[in-house]
């Protein structure tokens, strides 16, 4: 065993332990991949993780530490068992959270028709002053555009590296990447020219969710359901016989010209008689069916209601399932288009229309209303209520449903064969919890539609296709390029076969972009190599571990193991971890949207990284853990823990070595037990990070830890300063246990863990193999003794107590009652309890009496 080094401090402490080891790991390439070594040693000597590309577009949040520290738990674990670690970073970069931010940062917006200009200085510069409104923002060119997005990005992911140093993720930092970066869009549009060769991505007209904000198509797993208040408006329909009105209600009277049909449950025998009839619309005289379908509500309204092209997620069911017209009338910015459906026949009905062409829903609702009160077709007063309304998570007003083209990627919604092949899968695959599989195979059952990956907007990554032009100018054939061409940019580069020039008369590039998603669907094939490093995907896919939030479930964990199913025929990872969320003091959940989420930063700086890990690891997967920022009591444990773990070896190491201090000089009874209790905590710590339970393992270490510190160093620091008996076997047992309680704790603690482990190793102690029972020299299994001694050191420190003396004070003599077992660590009581003469007496409980104080010292 090695000496204490000279350099250990007088008074060892937390503070620039984070810059200071940092440093030293990148220098030293302690995380390093050595890839050639993991090729030689083979696929199974590799766990790799695929990481979560965090979103570039802001800051980082408490709910990141949390769920990032768990992945790190376990690689940091694997690493000491001897695995050859794969552990990449990436950022996240395209998509709408990055042009929304570069939008209210630079105050501009992207304007595509605009030429670019090369000297354009934006007006803001962090967002100060910006209203956030688009029309005092700016327009720019596209290339403009994502000039700026770069630039930010660029400066955001700095700030999320220093942030995840600081914390003391293990990862490699070589193998970062980016998902807009050329190596991410060759892969992403890899993978969706072989799903196009395939026939899983397709082209379709069909009812799209749209965010009028962004101007976009919205993807069923980017939904948030958010209450707002609404009203029901009773209107009358005419029944073409003559014989009297059909009343509805309906919180979209503005969408009365796109009415296609009314609907009643097939068993409601309010309506039965009426199935097969016809109506007129109120305004418009359209004549429109009365159809009955299953999902209508009988309870809901007056029972039955009109079907539009689109008011809701149940319409496009109906229209689809009932084979009706579609008379959309919302434009794609939100408001009524200016042609009305050729259903609308009469001058007087496209009078009407013409009152609301070119207005906003909400002006279009407003004005519907009056002229059904001055038509006599709204029957009393609009009902106010609240309703769950669909919203693109991260847009602020209601999705609209329009009629566009689209590109899709099957996802099992129409296909039953790849459906099963997905929840297979999902049970191949290890979740921690388990329950969470219940989750994803939910999302998986509960698809309505294949997944549309297309997004109008301007910032990600090209859709690889051009379309060829045919003589009216119609979009006709698909021209795709090479694979070795890409990464491509259809709307600036030229298809095989043609020049420049041809652009717009016999070809024309897409524009589209794909969802984010779609990129980071291929997290393990993008950084894994797949495209750049067949051999490195080989060895490292698939993955051993996908560590992420419960939230994204849906999205990132259900696209990846649809694509790698597409592509690949096999499951992405053999597990996955799912964190909880991070709750308020109030036990609601954590999020920008609620204002009450906690930046980590201030945390990291005022506690400590070691603390903040120690809080995060005290809480099992899957388990919600709460956080009071005005109260953080868990990582002031955590702290306290960091601290005691410097001053315990610094004590331990001030033991003089006067002989031998290997395991061979371990003799005496309460030393042994005390390794072999530490053996036990081995075992179980062992087991419960090979199964992904990282805070039962920490709760183990740390409850022995203090058992060590409060306990057995008491009990045997006289034996250990002591040139007697014993002396050699109580500093040999302290720096054994010391060493292995170093290694427990490096994945929780790693900065105060390699402090102390620099001050008797040349080595890293995140290089360091995991402790096991052969290294407390296979003592066995505990015999109670120091659990026994333990017991009887509280007793006398109890007794000093009640006799309100310091526990400095000499005891002249006392009667000790116990087992005959604490004959062997007899000598030890008497030293920590300063006991002149002990009278001991073999019973079944432990007590001390009879105690005879000396005169207090001065």
């Amino acid at each position: 065993m090695t000496e204490p080094s000279s350099a250990i401090p007088d008074k060892p402490a937390l503070e620039g332990l984070e810059e200071k080891w940092g440093a030293a790991w990148e220098s030293q390439g302690t995380y390093r991949f050595d890839r050639a070594d993991a090729l030689a040693r083979g696929k199974d000597s590799v766990f790799a993780v695929d990481t979560p590309p965090p979103t570039a577009s802001g800051s980082l949040h408490i709910g990141h530490v949390f769920s990032y520290t768990h992945m790190d738990l376990v690689t940091r674990f694997q690493r000491m068992r001897g695995k050859a670690i794969f552990y990449p970073m990436g950022w996240d970069d395209n998509g709408l959270p990055t042009e929304r931010r570069v939008q209210n940062y630079y105050g501009v917006r992207c304007d595509p028709s605009l030429p670019y200009d090369p000297d354009f200085t934006p007006p803001l510069q962090g967002g100060e002053g910006s209203s956030g409104k688009a029309a005092d923002q700016v327009p720019i060119s596209r290339r403009n555009f994502i000039e700026l997005c770069e630039e930010l990005t660029i400066e955001d992911e700095k700030q999320f590296e220093d942030l995840w140093r600081q914390l003391g993720l293990s990862v490699d930092w070589s193998l970062t990447y980016r998902t807009i970066g050329d190596h991410a869009q060759a892969a992403a549009q890899r993978a969706f020219l072989r799903n196009l060769e395939r026939g899983e991505a397709y082209q379709a007209d069909a009812p799209t969710l749209w965010d009028i904000t962004f101007r976009t198509a919205v993807a069923q797993a980017e939904l948030e359901d958010k209450d707002q208040p609404a009203a029901y408006h009773r209107v009358a329909f005419h029944r073409t016989d003559g014989q009297g009105d059909i009343e509805i209600e309906t919180t979209r009277p503005e969408l009365l010209a796109a009415c296609v049909a009314l609907v009643a449950h097939p068993d409601d025998e309010r309506y039965k008689p009426f199935f097969g009839t016809t109506v007129t619309t109120p305004l418009f005289g359209v004549e429109v069916p009365v159809v009955a379908h299953h999902l209508a509500q009988q309870d809901k309204g007056s029972g039955i209601a009109m079907i539009c092209t689109f008011g809701d997620v149940t319409d496009v069911i109906w229209w689809r399932e009932l084979d009706l017209p579609n008379r959309t009338i919302i434009g794609a910015d939100g408001r009524i288009v200016a042609d009305p459906p050729a259903a609308i026949e009469t001058d007087a009905a496209k009078a009407v229309y013409a009152e609301l062409a070119g207005k906003t829903v909400f002006s279009a609702k407003a004005r519907t209303v009056e002229l059904l009160r001055e038509s006599g077709e709204l029957i009393g007063d609009p009902k106010p209520i609240t309703h769950a309304v669909k919203f693109f998570e991260k847009g602020d007003k209601p999705l609209e449903i329009i009629s566009t083209r689209q590109w899709y990627i099957t996802n099992g919604a129409r296909d039953e064969s790849l459906r099963e092949k997905l929840v297979a899968a999902g049970r191949e695959i290890s979740f921690t919890p388990d329950h969470m599989r219940v989750r994803y195979e939910n999302w998986v059952g509960g698809l309505t539609g294949d997944w549309l990956i297309s997004r109008q907007r301007f910032f990600g990554v090209p859709i690889p296709v051009w379309y060829e032009l045919d003589a009216d100018g119609g979009k006709g054939a698909v021209i795709v390029p090479s694979e070795d061409s890409l990464p491509v940019d259809p709307s600036s580069d030229v298809p095989p076969g043609y020049t420049e020039a041809d652009r717009g008369k016999t070809f024309v590039g897409e524009v589209d972009i794909m969802d984010t998603w779609a990129t980071s669907s291929l997290t393990p094939q993008i950084a894994g190599g797949w495209v750049t490093d067949p051999e490195l995907f080989d060895l490292v896919f698939p993955y051993a571990l996908r560590s992420q939030g419960q939230d994204i479930i849906r999205t990132w964990l259900f696209s990846t193991v649809l694509r790698a199913e597409l592509e690949h025929g096999t499951i992405p990872w053999r597990n996955a971890g799912i964190s909880g969320f991070i709750v308020d003091p109030d036990r609601k959940k954590m999020s920008k949207s609620k204002g009450n989420v906690v930046t980590p930063k201030g945390m990291l700086d005022d506690h400590g990284s070691d603390a903040v890990r120690y809080w995060a690891a005290s809480s099992r997967l899957g388990t919600d853990a709460a956080f009071d920022p005005q109260n953080p009591k868990q990582i002031k444990i955590g702290r306290r823990l960091a601290i005691k773990v410097l001053n315990a070896a610094k004590f331990v190491y001030g033991f003089p070595a006067t002989g031998d201090v290997s395991l061979d000089a371990v003799t005496e009874p309460l030393d042994r037990d005390m390794l072999a209790e530490l053996a036990s905590v081995v075992r179980v710590a062992t087991e419960s990070l090979e199964n992904f339970d990282h805070a039962r393992a920490l709760e183990t270490t740390e409850q022995f830890f203090w058992t060590f510190c409060d306990d057995y160093l008491e009990l045997v620091k006289e034996r250990a300063y002591s040139t007697g008996s014993g002396q050699e076997s109580a500093v040999a047992a302290l720096r054994t246990a010391i060493d292995v309680f170093l290694r427990l704790f490096a994945p929780y603690l790693p900065f105060a863990t390699e402090e102390v482990w620099s001050w008797t190793h040349e080595d890293s102690v995140h290089t360091a193999a995991w402790p096991t029972v052969a290294d407390l020299g296979s003592p066995g299994e505990p015999d109670g003794l120091l659990s026994l001694v333990s017991e009887a050191l509280i007793g006398i420190r109890r007794a000093k107590t009640d006799a309100k003396a310091s526990q400095k004070t000499e005891v002249l003599s006392a009667t000790l009652t116990g087992p005959g077992r604490l004959e062997d660590a007899m000598s030890d009581l008497r030293a920590v309890g300063r006991i002149s003469n002990v009278t001991f007496v073999e019973g079944t409980e432990i007590s001390v009496t009879d105690i005879v104080l000396a005169e207090e010292p001065a």
